[in-house]
């Protein structure tokens, strides 16, 4: 991994600041999946982001072998992100969990295993969302006792480094200030795009050492259940266009540069060919410091991914302010 395009993580471990969306829609082929992880790869991405919840781990190792098989990379090339689910919060859970990816992944460890989300759901072979009579069926599990899981995982080396997603403040505090604490979480995995700068929350992360990682950093896509379809469309807006013409890039690059010139490290995800290349070219120039203030007064805190069906839980994270 090259050490200028990396992150340093609270445990010593690095990160590539640029990593690779491997979520799909069901509609989505398996198979494509697989391809673009491939072209990924083949176009110098060394961090892949997935998750047990995707459902598409075997896809995702299978292309990450075959890079390795192929000459590529090496498997300590790779920098490789996996999610707790919320059906496995309970402690004895934990471990099992991420066995599973491995298995699926047929690979010995992962880089990263993050907690998916805080609000945890009784387990249950349906990955997600656990529903009995149209209500989710919440769990009751402390989120400090399940941290205590991951950092067992990490001693057992299954996995080298540990974090969180989707926590606010108030959760992060609650780990950070749990006795007996062995492991801050390296990172943050916070929906973040210039519509949502997150600048509270990353300002919090950066005092206590810990790593915003941005997903949607391009908006995102219309997921059904998920996104309302009349939610504006980021790349879209005017402003960005406007920069995106003055620095001859698209407005997706700019949207990835504005995040990586603020210490944050970015998942770009697209399964076309074009843009997978195209992505890599963020490293390829520097927005000056009054693009980046015209960037920031585009912040409207819109949250594309609201997961409103878990909000009546107390550690729903999008109630608080950051």
């Amino acid at each position: 991994m090259n050490p200028k395009l990396c992150a340093e993580l609270n445990d010593g471990h690095h990160i590539p600041v640029l990593g690779f969306g491997t979520y799909a829609p069901e509609e989505v082929p398996k198979s494509m999946i697989t391809e673009a992880t491939k072209i990924g790869i083949d176009a110098g991405f060394r961090h892949i982001d997935a998750a047990y919840m995707y459902q598409n781990e075997e896809e995702v190792g299978l292309a990450i072998r075959d890079k390795i098989a192929d000459g590529t990379v090496k498997r300590e090339d790779i920098f490789y992100t996996s999610k707790l689910s919320s059906t496995c919060h309970r402690p004895e859970l934990v471990q099992v969990c991420l066995e599973k990816s491995l298995k699926k992944l047929q690979l010995d460890y992962v880089d990263l295993y993050l907690i998916h989300f805080p609000v945890p759901m009784k387990p249950d072979n349906n990955l997600n969302p656990t529903v009995e009579n149209g209500k989710l069926l919440f769990d009751t599990v402390d989120l400090r006792d399940t941290w205590e899981a991951m950092e067992k995982c990490k001693d057992a080396g299954l996995a080298k480094s540990i974090g969180v997603s989707n926590f606010n403040r108030r959760l992060l505090e609650m780990i950070l200030n749990k006795p007996g604490l062995k492991y801050k979480p390296v990172c943050n995995q916070v929906e973040c795009h210039p519509y949502l700068n997150q600048s509270k929350l990353l300002d919090y992360c950066k005092s206590k050492d810990i790593v915003l990682v941005a997903y949607g950093a391009l908006g995102t896509q219309r997921y059904k259940n998920w996104v309302d379809e009349n939610a504006p469309y980021l790349l879209e807006d005017p402003i960005l266009g406007a920069m995106a013409e003055k620095h001859k890039k698209t407005p997706a690059l700019i949207s990835l540069r504005y995040l990586l010139q603020r210490g944050i490290v970015v998942l770009a995800k697209s399964f076309n060919e074009k843009r997978i290349k195209e992505n890599m070219k963020v490293f390829e120039f520097q927005l000056p410091e009054e693009d980046m203030a015209v960037i920031d007064s585009m912040n409207k805190n819109y949250r594309y991914s609201t997961a409103k069906f878990i909000s009546a839980h107390p550690d729903y994270p999008y109630s608080d302010e950051y």
